[in-house]
């Protein structure tokens, strides 16, 4: 198990069947800049790609947002090899819409369930001990695998909220507290990409 940089407070880590995801970490830094940087993987982020210098910035509000608010992005790692595969969590949105479910798995991560694994671990613990009653994901009207991922972790649509930003047509999902209980499978869904 992981020692180095433990400042997080130990019911903020989560175990999945395959993944151990712990609170964003310094620790963390090489692989999450390196994922940020990586246009497959972070390329339908709100943003874009970062440099290093953004991604370490982003890691210290990540940080923050933990003390804050008492939940944020985790490190989603293989439970027995610790290997990195991304990120995913709940993030305030700057644009002022709310909570947020946000994930980004490196290319070779996805089409394996994970990013779902991981996105379920997130919404329950925001639900459930975080006390969240609405969280919503945002995704391109063409990113279909991200939305299949919505859809199976029990996000409706809401399509009264949906909006344009930087010409592409961005779909709002919601989970209101209650509404996880029973996702919906999807067996042939494509990979999921970033949301």
């Amino acid at each position: 198990m992981m020692t180095q940089d433990k400042w997080w407070n130990p019911v903020w880590v989560l175990r999945t069947g395959r993944m151990v995801m712990r609170p964003v970490a310094g620790f963390d830094a090489p692989a999450i800049a390196a994922l940020k940087a990586d246009p497959q993987a972070f390329a339908m982020m709100l943003g874009g790609v970062r440099n290093q210098r953004e991604a370490a910035e982003e890691l210290a509000e990540d940080i923050r947002a933990w003390g804050a608010w008492g939940i944020g992005l985790w490190s989603a790692r293989d439970i027995e090899t610790e290997a990195f595969y991304g990120i995913a969590g709940i993030a305030r949105r700057a644009d002022g819409r709310g909570m947020a479910l946000r994930f980004a798995f490196w290319p070779e991560a996805r089409g394996h369930g994970l990013a779902r694994e991981a996105a379920l671990a997130a919404l329950r613990f925001a639900h459930e001990r975080a006390g969240l009653t609405r969280i919503i994901a945002v995704a391109r009207e063409g990113n279909m695998a991200s939305r299949m991922l919505l859809t199976s972790v029990g996000m409706r649509e809401e399509p009264e909220n949906a909006f344009w930003r930087d010409g592409y047509h961005m779909l709002v999902h919601a989970s209101e507290l209650g509404a996880i209980s029973r996702p919906h499978h999807h067996p042939e869904a494509p990979s999921a990409r970033a949301a």
